[in-house]
């Protein structure tokens, strides 16, 4: 499958910044490039950066949603104004959410559920803690998000995973290559029990990918792309990562 690499913003750049990180990306991209990109700007960018993207191969995401389509839920956002707004995807369930906003594998299900239902597609963030896999559960923890996170509407062709080691965000520090592989071709494993066609589910890893590293990460099994985080906020980074991405 043709791999995909994705850019996670997260809470990082006023419109007109990120537009012209848009505009350098788009610039870069071509249109003979061998692998997909994908930006998730803030909220506040959205309608800049789908302005400066239309007409490109370029896709656009929101950086999470809300579980209803609307509602008294001041400060959220919904899958439903995300599609309208011109994005295709959504990050659901990143690490940083869980963390910081305390989200369960159920609210992380019901959010990709409320992106499936308003024609989105769902990224789905997991991954161990340091302290997890120090405990040798790295294993079991990614099972168990997967098997309680994925929605039951979810198919082959409408979601995607993205593998993210909580202890290797933003830290510098990755999980070797035969790591990595393992993680992945367990998730693999666990997805087959989820859904028909498991194969053909996207999965990215993510955590302090660089350009440095992504050629040694992007040419392993089972990883069809990658999350990046700070590495996508340079456009010469961010595509220098996708250039390590072959079929």
């Amino acid at each position: 499958m043709r791999k995909l690499i994705a850019g996670n913003w997260k809470m990082n750049g006023l419109a007109g910044p990120a537009q012209e990180l848009a505009r350098a990306v788009r610039s870069g991209y071509g249109a003979d490039r061998p692998f997909a990109m994908l930006v998730a700007p803030p909220f506040t960018a959205l309608t800049a950066v789908i302005a400066t993207l239309k007409g490109s191969p370029i896709a656009v995401a929101g950086q999470d949603c809300h579980t209803a389509d609307s509602g008294a839920h001041t400060g959220d956002i919904s899958a439903a104004m995300l599609a309208d707004a011109g994005c295709s995807h959504v990050i659901v369930g990143h690490s940083e959410r869980r963390t910081d906003h305390g989200e369960s594998d159920a609210v992380v299900n019901a959010k990709a559920a409320a992106a499936l239902a308003a024609g989105l597609r769902p990224i789905v963030c997991i991954g161990e803690t340091e302290a997890e896999r120090d405990a040798g559960k790295a294993l079991e923890v990614c099972r168990r998000q997967i098997a309680g996170s994925v929605p039951d509407a979810a198919t082959a062709e409408t979601i995607i995973i993205a593998y993210e080691p909580v202890w290797a965000i933003g830290t510098g520090r990755t999980p070797t290559p035969d790591d990595v592989a393992e993680v992945h071709a367990d998730i693999r494993a666990a997805l087959g029990q989820k859904l028909e066609g498991a194969d053909r589910v996207p999965l990215l890893y993510g955590g302090s990918v660089k350009p440095g590293n992504a050629g040694d990460l992007l040419t392993l099994p089972n990883v069809d792309g990658a999350l990046v985080g700070g590495a996508s906020l340079k456009a010469e980074d961010f595509l220098a990562i996708g250039a390590n991405a072959t079929t």
